[in-house]
This record gives C-alpha cells, structure tokens and sequence, in this order.
C-alpha cells in the first residue's frame, strides 16, 4: 500500500470482488443513518452493517428495519426487499404502505441511499433507469425519488463496461435519473468523492491513481 498526496493506493491486488465493494460502502455509512438500499449490488450491503451500528434500513416495497439477507430456515417468501430477494427482520422492523414509504423517500427523511449505475458524471449526474436501447426495458423504480430525496446519495458500479469504456464520464449519455446528486462513487478499480471541485479519487484497487486518470475521460485530483 502507498499514499499519494491523501489517495491510498492498494497494490499487489487486484479490483475489489463484489463483497469487498460492499463492505466498504457499509463501513462509510454513519451509525444511526436511516438508509435505502437499491436493487441489485446495493443489497448486499445489509450483510456487512455491524450489528451495533444502529443503521436502520427501508425499503421502497414497505419495511423498516430490514436486516441481512435470509439463508436456509430463515426464508420467507412473504418477507422480501423491493428487489424481491428474501431477507430478514430486526427487533423493531415495521411495515407500512408503499405510498408511506415512498412518502419517506420523497420528504428528506433518507440519510443515505445506495444505487447501482448505467453512468456517474463528473459533476455527479446520475444515469441508472434507462440505456437508452431499442427494446430495453426501462426500471425506475424509486430511484428518481430516492436521487432527489435521499441527504447523501453513495453509488456502487465497475469502473468500465465490459468493452473498457468508462462509466465515470464527463456528461451522461443515458438518460438521466437525478443531478447533481451523487457525492461518493464505489467501484472495483476505485473509490471517489464528487463535489464542488470535481472528482477526487481516495483509494485504488490494483492500479495507481495516475494510471487510473490515464484511463478516465474526467479530471481527477489526487488527494483532496
């Protein structure tokens, strides 16, 4: 491992596995956050939240207090998440309509929602619903009222497509789901922070943050 400036690069690896994304976005999350995981990679967050943490999770479909994805026994095909995945209830979860939950959403009561992505921005647009492509299915869910309404939006994605192109990109071609709304960006190569002054990568994974810049189509500062 080496520090350039304050961005920790960890070498002699390579990106980060799916797991080892999740948990770090766990270990970012202030205890006592009220907090929306997405669909997708998103949800597997719940299984690396310390159990003393006091991080409440919601779900769009109608549950506070949802706890790590069930196994074995303890699946119930009636207690999902909105990605219709069986999980878990805390002591305390409740369950209420999903008009209230989305109310929740929309009225600033979400501290952090984590989203998956299509594209980030430089300056932290959001594209996550829509390719754009002929014939693909467009899947919104609530991730326009959660990009809007969410206090702090954190995206989990891989850095590149599988053809190489970046997904961290000066202007979206997707359509978009939110702007300006993403402050910590997650991905297997990388993790950035997005504010006023650009891009700044923190950590790498198995690459320099030079290499990495080389790579990218958008400015990225090293260190804050």
């Amino acid at each position: 491992m080496t520090v350039t400036g304050r961005t920790v690069e960890h070498l002699g690896r390579g990106p980060l596995g799916p797991d080892e994304l999740a948990a770090l976005v766990a270990r970012d999350i202030p205890p006592g956050s009220f907090v929306n995981l997405g669909i997708g990679r998103p949800t597997t967050v719940a299984d690396h939240l310390p159990p003393d943490s006091g991080i409440v999770l919601h779900t769009e479909n109608g549950m506070l207090g949802m706890g790590p994805a069930a196994r074995g026994d303890e699946i119930d095909h009636d207690l999902v998440n909105a990605g219709k995945i069986p999980v878990t209830e805390l002591p305390g979860a409740s369950y209420f309509h999903q008009a209230d939950s989305f109310a929740m959403m929309r009225g600033g009561h979400i501290d952090v929602c984590v989203l998956g992505a299509y594209q980030v921005s430089a300056r932290g647009d959001l594209a996550n619903w829509h390719t754009g492509a002929p014939g693909a299915i467009p899947a919104v869910g609530g991730a326009m009222d959660l990009a809007t309404g969410a206090k702090e939006v954190f995206v989990m994605m891989t850095l590149f497509t599988r053809d190489g192109a970046p997904k961290l990109v000066p202007e979206c071609t997707y359509p978009l789901t939110g702007l300006a709304c993403v402050r910590r960006l997650y991905t297997d190569h990388a993790l950035f922070h997005i504010g006023p002054d650009g891009v700044t990568v923190t950590e790498t994974f198995g690459v320099t943050a030079r290499e990495l810049a080389d790579r990218l189509k958008v400015p990225v500062l090293v260190g804050p």
